[in-house]
C-alpha cells in the first residue's frame, strides 16, 4: 500500500446518518453541516432523499445559495418504479428538480429482494436499474450507483448481482458502489468479493457498509485494499440499527495506517473539532472511547503507561494525537504513580519536577481522598485545586457563612418546589442571596451565582452542563455515601469538580464550590495576578 492512490470520501450523514435513532436535522442544521463537511474537505455531500420529504427538497434549494468550494452535493432516490416510463416517475422527476450534480440511485442486487420486496421479475428490477442510470446521464448528472444487499446478493446469487452492476454500467454509471446493507458481511468475505468485481469491472467502484456486525469499519477498509476507490460513511458512525461505517474511524485509518490520500493535507487534524461539533448539533453526548477523536483515546491511568508515553509516546499510543485533532491527557488515582501525578499536574498547569518532594505529598493527599470516595478522572478541576492546597498555593476566594436548602410539596398533583439561600463571605463584606430552582441542587447553584456575581462578574458565563450522582456505598441505604460529579463551561473551557459526602446537597456544594474557585483561578492566571 505505498502507492499514494486517492480515495474519494462519500458522506451520507445528512441521509442515511439522520435515519438513525434519536438524530434529526432541522433545515438550518442541515445546511450549516453541509458547509462543515465541505470546509472539512469531503468530496461527496449525500444531501437528502429527493422524493421522501420536503425539507430535503428545501436543503437542496437552500444549499444551492451557498458556494461549496471542494465539495459536491449528491440528491439520494431509486431507480424508477416496475412497470413505469422513467420520466414519468415522481421519484426520478424529483432526483432532476433537486439540480443537484451528482445523482446517487439505489437499485436491487439480491434476488430475496426482487421477488419478495419488489416482488417483480428479474428482468424488470435490471430494465429498472438501466433506464434509470441512462436517463440521469442524459441529462448531465454524474450518476453513482448503490448495488443495495450486493454482498448479500452475491453470496446468494452471484451471476444474478452482477448482472445488476453490469446493468448499471453498460447505462453509463460512474461509480459502482457495492453496499453491505444489512451489515452482516465478514471482512474477508467483503475482500473476496470486491477484488472479484474490481477484475470484472472497468467503472470505478465505491463501498457501503453497516454496522450490524460491529465490521463496517475494517469491511470498509478491506473494500479499499481490494480495488475500492470512494469510501461512503457517517460522522460519529450514525445510522439505521447500530448505524454506518464511521467516517471518524475510516479516514485516519487510511491516511495514517494505509499511506492513501483521503483528504487535502492538515485537515485530518479539524477530524476532532468535527466529530464533537456533529454530536453537539443533535443533541448527543460525545463518545468518549471512539477511537481517534473520543476524549478517552490518547489517555492514560496505569503508572508503568505513564511513565513509558514520558519517555516515548509511541510505546502506548498507535498515532500521534494531534495528527487528529486530539490531545493526550493523564488520569489520576489512589494506583498512580509519581509519573502520573507529575504529567497531570503539568498538564493542569502546575510546575513540578519529578524529584521534587511535593510529588510524594500530592500523591499521599490524592490516595487519601480516593480513601473517602473521591475520583479525579472526571474531575480535573478539583485535583489542580488538591495539587494548589498541597503546595500552599490555593487561596479560597470566598467562604460559607452558611446555605439553607428547603423542598416543598403540595399536593399529589402538585409540582415540588426547591429554594436555597446561602450566605457567603468575600474579604469583609457579606452576601445573601435567595432562589428557586427545578431542583435543590438547581437552586443552589443560583443562589451561590447571585451572591459572588456581585463580586466577581466572570460567574455569569459558567454554566454547568452536566451533574452525575454515584452512590459510594449502597449496603448502607439512604445513609450510604455520594459522590458527586459536576461538569461546567464557560464557553471557552471545560471542567470537571468532584464532591463526596453522606448528605447529596453537601457533596454537590462542595463540587460547586470546586467550580467556581476553579474558575475564578484561571481568570487570575490567564491576567497574570495569580
Amino acid at each position: 500500500m505505498s502507492e499514494r492512490r486517492r480515495i474519494q470520501i462519500y458522506d451520507t450523514t445528512l441521509r442515511d446518518g439522520a435515519q438513525g435513532e434519536g438524530v434529526s436535522f432541522s433545515g438550518a442544521a442541515k445546511v450549516h453541516l453541509a458547509l462543515k463537511l465541505d470546509e472539512f474537505g469531503v468530496d461527496y455531500i449525500e444531501g437528502g432523499y429527493a422524493g421522501s420529504n420536503q425539507k430535503d427538497m428545501d436543503f437542496f434549494t437552500d444549499i444551492r445559495r451557498h458556494t461549496l468550494r471542494h465539495a459536491r452535493v449528491a440528491a439520494f432516490g431509486s431507480t424508477r418504479r416496475m412497470n413505469t416510463p422513467v420520466g414519468e416517475d415522481a421519484n426520478v422527476v424529483r432526483l432532476l428538480e433537486a439540480e443537484t450534480p451528482v445523482t446517487t440511485i439505489f437499485g436491487k442486487a439480491w434476488m430475496l429482494h426482487v421477488t419478495d420486496v419488489l416482488r417483480t421479475t428479474a428482468e424488470e428490477n435490471l430494465a429498472m436499474i438501466a433506464d434509470t442510470v441512462r436517463y440521469l446521464k442524459e441529462r448531465g448528472r454524474e450518476v453513482i450507483f448503490d448495488a443495495e444487499h450486493f454482498y448479500d446478493g452475491y453470496k446468494d446469487n452471484p451471476a444474478y448481482a452482477m448482472a445488476a452492476l453490469r446493468a448499471a454500467a453498460e447505462a453509463g454509471a460512474d461509480c459502482l458502489v457495492l453496499c453491505d446493507t444489512n451489515g452482516g458481511s465478514l471482512p474477508h468475505e467483503v475482500y473476496d468479493i470486491t477484488a472479484l468485481v474490481r477484475r470484472a469491472f472497468p467503472t470505478p467502484l465505491g463501498i457501503h457498509t453497516h454496522n450490524d456486525a460491529g465490521l463496517a469499519v475494517a469491511t470498509s477498509l478491506e473494500a479499499v485494499r481490494a480495488g475500492a476507490i470512494q469510501v461512503q460513511g457517517t460522522i460519529n458512525g450514525y445510522g439505521e440499527r447500530c448505524g454506518n461505517a464511521n467516517l471518524c474511524t475510516i479516514l485516519p485509518a487510511l491516511e495514517l495506517k494505509m499511506g492513501l490520500q483521503a483528504m487535502q493535507p492538515g485537515r485530518l487534524k479539524q477530524l476532532r473539532n468535527l466529530s464533537v461539533f456533529v454530536d453537539d448539533l443533535v443533541g448527543f453526548r460525545p463518545d468518549s472511547r471512539a477511537p481517534y477523536v473520543g476524549a478517552s483515546a490518547f489517555t492514560h491511568k496505569a503508572g508503568m503507561h505513564v511513565n513509558a508515553v514520558q519517555k516515548n509516546p509511541r510505546s502506548f499510543e498507535h498515532v500521534p494525537p494531534e495528527t487528529v485533532g486530539n490531545e493526550r491527557r493523564t488520569l489520576v488515582s489512589e494506583g498512580s504513580g509519581a509519573s502520573s501525578v507529575l504529567l497531570k499536574a503539568i498538564e493542569m498547569g502546575v510546575a513540578l519536577k519529578k524529584s521534587s518532594p511535593e510529588v510524594k505529598e500530592v500523591l499521599e493527599a490524592l490516595k487519601e481522598m480516593e480513601k473517602q470516595g473521591y475520583a479525579f478522572e472526571a474531575a480535573d478541576a478539583s485535583f489542580r485545586i488538591l495539587v494548589q492546597k498541597v503546595l500552599k498555593q490555593h487561596r479560597s476566594f470566598f467562604d460559607l457563612d452558611g446555605f439553607l436548602v428547603t423542598i416543598e410539596k403540595g399536593g399529589k398533583d402538585e409540582p415540588c418546589r426547591s429554594k436555597a439561600r446561602v450566605k457567603v463571605r468575600v474579604q469583609d463584606q457579606i452576601a445573601e442571596t435567595e432562589a428557586e430552582g427545578d431542583g435543590p441542587v438547581n437552586a443552589l447553584d443560583r443562589a451561590l451565582r447571585q451572591a459572588l456575581t456581585r463580586f466577581y462578574p466572570e460567574i455569569e458565563r459558567v454554566v454547568l452542563t452536566d451533574f452525575r450522582v454515584r452512590i459510594l456505598d449502597p449496603e448502607e441505604a439512604t445513609a450510604a455515601k455520594t459522590r458527586v460529579v459536576i461538569e461546567s463551561t464557560d464557553g471557552r473551557e471545560s471542567w470537571g469538580t468532584v464532591g463526596v459526602s453522606g448528605n447529596i446537597i453537601e457533596a454537590a456544594w462542595e463540587a460547586l464550590v470546586d467550580s467556581m474557585e476553579y474558575k475564578l483561578f484561571r481568570e487570575e492566571e490567564e491576567s497574570g495576578r495569580a
